[in-house]
């Protein structure tokens, strides 16, 4: 008889990292909410005097937005730097869109904001660099750290002891391994402390106040997982499972449930509940603001297209979109021939196909623009993996391992590999792999700052990269 599942009570997966001081992890939740709402009352107290309550409540409305911080100790300072100003920026827009769409912007004094909106990221950058300066007393501020042992001499059990030991904000220290192998046949896996076999770990625990154990044991091993598990039950250790499966590249892996059943997340879009209403409402606004906001050139760009050679404005092409259905994009043509069939050579330096007016408009990626109109249809985002043609799709599918998993989103007019420098030609398989790479790579890290930094850099590389044509 099968046995009974029983009832399990899941939750998602902590922000603070398993290991990670977390007194040190807690600051960092709280330091950017606080720099910002603590910088607003500063520039108040100077500006009129007293904390008037207008300004308190709206301190909390931006704690309340960025609360909890993100952990940027272990990023290098100019991606801080980075991070701190996307994510102003996106506050900031949001709070001036809802004040001017609400009428409550005209009670607050727009000189005292201006200030403000300087101040914050600066203050934001200094807390970020004094938290990274103070860190090292905090984790000694702690005590003794805590001791762990792995159980797998593995790829994956052998990294995170790596990531653990290098980390130089953990307070845990890797004791050793346990493994049924004998040291001969582990060696491939490196040097590494063998403190015994699997079945002897438990009383090892017990005997030597290790605090946290790490199962790093292949999942066709489930009766010795079990059964390590039960010898492990008069331990107070904390016990955490390492599966094998996060040896592969995971898309957006997480830990989920199902009806209370929990699940692991392989392969996902980022754009799911909150996240994925969060990125469509941002691409219909920016989409809206921009096409109002370029209308003019829109119209004198058709113009030149329309005297500079024979053919439509237009220039409609299929694509792959969101869950690899075939979309059609829109774009001010740029060559002497509309090409979109089984074959479809790409754009090389000095191509003959491309109009004099047509090379102007690529090196400047102004023959994009009408793609605001996919976005609004809701075909494009304004940012994600740069949609191919369907002919050049159906080529590096079978070519580039994980070349369809950038179609778990919805194709962007501008995206991560472009700001990136893999623009143009892809005359190698090896340059288009390398586009890819920086899609996947997105895909796993997307946030609406990275969006934020993706346009504004793509904005500026419209008037200095020439890596296009």
């Amino acid at each position: 008889m099968p046995r009974q599942l029983a009832t399990v009570s899941f939750r998602k997966a902590s922000r603070i990292p398993v290991g990670r001081d977390q007194l040190l992890n807690t600051l960092e939740f709280l330091l950017e909410p606080l720099a910002l709402a603590l910088s607003l009352w500063a520039v108040c107290l100077f500006a009129e005097g007293f904390l008037a309550p207008r300004y308190v409540l709206l301190s909390l409305l931006v704690f309340s937005l960025t609360f909890p911080g993100s952990t940027q100790l272990t990023q290098p300072p100019l991606s801080v730097v980075r991070h701190v100003i996307a994510g102003w920026f996106v506050i900031s827009a949001l709070l001036f869109v809802l004040g001017y769409a609400s009428g409550y912007l005209r009670y607050f004094d727009l000189d005292l904001l201006t200030i403000w909106w300087w101040v914050a990221p600066a203050a934001t950058l200094v807390a970020h660099f004094v938290l990274r300066r103070a860190a090292p007393s905090i984790i000694d501020l702690q005590g003794q750290y805590r001791r762990a042992v792995v159980a797998g001499v593995n790829a994956q059990g052998v990294e995170l002891a790596r990531r653990m030991e290098s980390d130089p904000y953990s307070r845990v220290r890797v004791v050793g391994f346990f493994d049924d192998r004998s040291v001969e046949r582990i060696s491939s896996e490196g040097e590494h402390t063998l403190l015994g076999r699997i079945e002897a770990l438990p009383a090892y625990v017990r005997d030597n106040q290790i605090d946290q154990i790490y199962i790093s044991l292949p999942m066709a091993s489930q009766p010795r997982i079990l059964s390590l598990l039960d010898g492990l039950r008069d331990t107070t250790a904390s016990i955490y499972f390492v599966p094998d499966i996060f040896v592969t590249d995971l898309i957006q892996g997480r830990m989920d449930s199902v009806n209370g059943l929990p699940v692991v997340a392989v392969c996902e879009t980022p754009f799911t509940g909150l996240s994925g209403i969060i990125k469509r409402v941002s691409d219909i606004v920016f989409a809206l603001l921009i096409l109002i906001l370029i209308s003019p050139l829109l119209l004198i760009i058709a113009i030149g297209v329309k005297l500079s050679s024979p053919g439509p404005v237009i220039f409609r092409q299929r694509r792959y979109g969101l869950d690899g259905l075939e979309i059609i994009v829109y774009k001010f043509r740029s060559m002497s021939v509309a090409e979109d069939g089984p074959n479809v050579p790409q754009a090389r330096r000095n191509d003959a196909r491309i109009t004099p007016f047509g090379r102007f408009l690529r090196s400047t990626s102004l023959d994009e623009l009408p793609q605001f109109i996919n976005v609004l249809q809701g075909r494009m985002s304004i940012v994600g993996p740069r949609p191919h043609a369907v002919a050049h799709n159906e080529m590096y599918r079978k070519l580039i391992k994980g070349y369809m998993l950038r179609h778990k989103v919805r194709p962007g007019i501008t995206g991560w590999a472009q700001v990136n420098g893999a623009r143009g030609e892809t005359e190698t398989v090896d340059k288009m792999k390398a586009r890819i790479d920086f899609d996947l790579e997105y895909l796993r890290n997307w946030s609406l700052r990275l969006d934020t930094y993706i346009i504004a850099r793509t904005v500026w590389l419209m008037f200095t990269d020439r890596n296009v044509y």
